[in-house]
């Protein structure tokens, strides 16, 4: 799914450096940002491996969407330093190349959801049938003529993911982009995830849903501003003597105070 656009833009991933070796998508340093005279994350450093799903776990206010904030360039950090394919993140040359959907849907309330998708479109020069794929993958057909202040929390997620989606950007920051949706839907874009993570794309995804923290390839556990376990769901069983990821993450965690 990913492979067309990637192609498009191969001279500006063929710019790698020193930050980020072939197997690392994204590479962050030393990371710290300080709001409000508080520190929200502390000396964070993370390699997400290129052409996989890297989960983010943790409590409301433990890191996780400030952490996708500083990799998208729309927060700014106290200290370190983030590459996205050896680019500094937030430059316009990864404008096309990364898609993001925020916690908070980002869409016009006014237009339908169909306008919405046109608009972005056409910011993304994207082709009118780009938008039929995207409404059919995340069954919108129905409700895609509406206004968005008519739609559910749930549809308004749909909207923002498949604005996130339009682009077929090679590396995706999705901020918990399946809260809301019913069972069925969140089954079936798992199984985009991986179909598309297989096919080369990156996939960053925050997610409180332990079954679905399950399916990614690593994890990272975060509590107050800081990565306090990181590997495979395995692995992660393994450290904590765990059944299963709640478990592993409330051990884990265990004595820690949310940010």
């Amino acid at each position: 799914m990913f492979r067309s656009r990637a192609a498009t833009s191969a001279d500006t991933l063929a710019r790698t450096n020193k930050h980020c070796s072939q197997d690392v998508a994204i590479a962050i340093r030393d990371l710290s940002v300080v709001r409000g005279g508080a520190t929200i994350l502390q000396d964070i450093s993370l390699d997400i491996p290129r052409g996989g799903i890297f989960g983010l776990v943790g409590a409301s206010g433990s890191g996780k969407t400030t952490l996708m904030r500083a990799i998208v360039g729309r927060q700014r950090i106290a200290a370190g330093t983030i590459h996205i394919n050896g680019l500094p993140a937030g430059g316009r040359e990864l404008r096309d190349l990364v898609g993001y959907m925020p916690q908070d849907s980002a869409v016009y309330q006014d237009l339908t959801g169909l306008e919405n998708l046109q608009f972005f479109a056409s910011i993304f020069r994207v082709a009118d049938g780009r938008i039929d794929e995207i409404v059919d993958l995340l069954d919108m057909r129905s409700a895609i003529d509406r206004p968005v202040l008519t739609y559910s929390g749930g549809q308004r997620q749909r909207v923002a993911l498949g604005i996130a989606l339009l682009s077929k950007p090679p590396v995706l920051v999705l901020d918990e982009p399946t809260a809301g949706l019913d069972p069925r839907l969140r089954h079936e874009l798992w199984a985009s995830f991986k179909s598309w993570a297989a096919d080369g794309a990156t996939l960053l995804v925050s997610t409180h849903v332990m079954d679905e923290a399950a399916r990614a390839d690593r994890v990272a556990f975060f509590s107050d501003g800081q990565v306090v376990a990181l590997g495979s769901p395995a692995d992660l069983l393994a450290q904590a003597g765990a059944g299963d990821l709640e478990e592993a993450l409330l051990t884990l965690t265990e004595g820690r105070e949310a940010a």
